[in-house]
């Protein structure tokens, strides 16, 4: 740790005391701790990153997927894609800090076009929204062209610039539901695409289904065997899993859902025990938020999520480097911000 600022012992000491009751419950990563000495290292730089949104007038934005230490640390708001988009749409600060990867901070900077926003890490990338460009979409729209043409919020600027509306997990059923088209291009993740094909027939929703090839790293190496030995050592376990993840894993879940809706099932649901089939930084959420739950092995670690740490959220707040501030052409945006906002008029409120 670097902290550039000097605090009184006073002024560290209490942070250290806040920050060890917000982890007193996590134990999710490997490798890493959350004790009080972590917590007295991580202080100096909480509060100066703390310290600089104010000097700044900037808003942190911290995925559910990146470390205790920034989302409870700093992070203003914390959540999934889509809680953040709305977060990112209706900020008034001045500088937009996303610690998540970059097509999130692209779609922060799609919605508030006036602020500065930066990304802690240029190189955390998504295997799902780099699997597909603004051009092979264009290829695919032309082999199809009676398609709607609708895209997960995982995916690149460009790629909503194409896209007629853009989706989350939590929403996708009631839009594609909701869409005139029988036929539906659905981007850039496959096996989200085999499990919405998948529900909707069991809704009685007739649709054509066409996907490209993407997946997810971390959610498309769950496998149904695992959750079958799992619930054979550990009666009355709960599966939760995400949409990201195969059908055959889907069908052998008791809930699949996004990473919101898997949050309440498991805040509102009773179980002795709880199989998270995600991403391990969802289970350190948990874990601080509902302590009295037990939860067993099995999420994965995302590479490109664990980039983000506290030092590269103070440089990109403190004097961001070009690399790490988000630009896009302007025709591209304004694209961009059509097929979110149609999200928003058509996802049903809650």
């Amino acid at each position: 740790m670097t902290p550039t600022a000097t605090f009184t012992a006073a002024e560290l000491e209490a942070e250290t005391e806040r920050l060890f009751k917000a982890f007193l419950h996590v134990d999710c990563t490997p490798g890493k701790s959350w004790d009080y000495d972590a917590c007295r290292k991580f202080a100096p730089l909480t509060l100066e990153i703390n310290r600089l949104k104010k000097e700044k007038d900037a808003v942190i934005l911290t995925h559910s997927y990146v470390e205790p230490e920034i989302v409870y640390g700093v992070g203003d708001f914390k959540g999934d894609s889509y809680f953040l988009s709305l977060k990112a749409r209706e900020a008034k600060a001045k500088m937009i800090v996303f610690a998540g990867v970059v097509f999130m901070a692209e779609t922060a900077k799609i919605l508030s076009p006036d602020a500065t926003v930066v990304v802690p890490d240029r190189g955390s990338g998504c295997s799902l929204a780099d699997s597909l460009t603004g051009d092979q979409l264009r290829k695919l729209k032309a082999a199809y062209p009676d398609a709607a043409v609708v895209c997960y919020i995982n995916s690149t600027a460009d790629v909503k610039a194409e896209s007629d509306v853009c989706v989350t997990s939590g929403n996708v059923y009631d839009i594609v539901s909701a869409l005139p088209q029988q036929r539906i291009l659905f981007v850039p993740d496959r096996l989200m695409g085999e499990n919405i094909r998948t529900e909707l027939k069991r809704r009685g929703v007739a649709k054509e289904i066409i996907t490209s090839d993407g997946t997810c790293i971390v959610h498309d190496v769950f496998d149904a065997a695992a959750v079958a030995d799992a619930r054979a050592r550990f009666p009355g376990l709960k599966v939760v899993a995400h949409p990201e993840c195969t059908p055959e894993v889907a069908a052998a879940a008791d809930f699949v859902g996004s990473t919101g809706a898997m949050m309440k099932y498991v805040k509102t649901s009773e179980a002795p025990y709880y199989l998270m089939l995600t991403e391990c930084g969802l289970v350190g959420r948990l874990q601080v938020e509902t302590p009295d739950k037990h939860f067993i092995g099995g999420c994965r670690l995302c590479p490109y999520m664990k980039l983000n740490s506290l030092e590269k959220v103070r440089d990109a707040l403190a004097a961001p480097r070009a690399d790490q501030i988000v630009t896009l052409d302007e025709d591209t945006r304004r694209r961009a911000a059509r097929c979110i906002d149609r999200m928003f008029e058509l996802a049903p409120r809650d």
